[in-house]
């Protein structure tokens, strides 16, 4: 299951970048959602320069397939929990 609607139709990478950012608002906490925010703006700048359409298609399906597994991982523990897991700067 995809973690909003419309992965599907997901295929340029300004539809990804805005999809991303509309999972981001799901996110329980500021602090959670700040963190992926700043992740998926730090990975758009890394692969800006990506001319390789296939390449493109397959960061595609992988972030929405991340997107993917970081939504369900929340629907399956506590907030307090979540925030320790997905953040790395609050692991102990």
């Amino acid at each position: 299951m995809a973690p909003l609607p419309g992965a599907e139709l997901v295929r340029r990478p300004l539809q990804l970048y805005r999809y991303l950012l509309r999972c981001c608002q799901q996110l329980p906490t500021k602090g959670i959602q700040q963190h992926y925010k700043h992740a998926v703006r730090q990975s758009f700048r890394v692969h800006s320069d990506e001319d390789n359409p296939e390449r493109i298609q397959q960061i595609i399906k992988r972030a929405i397939e991340d997107a993917d597994w970081i939504m369900n991982k929340l629907r399956m523990v506590p907030v307090e929990e979540a925030t320790s897991q997905l953040l790395p700067s609050s692991r102990s």
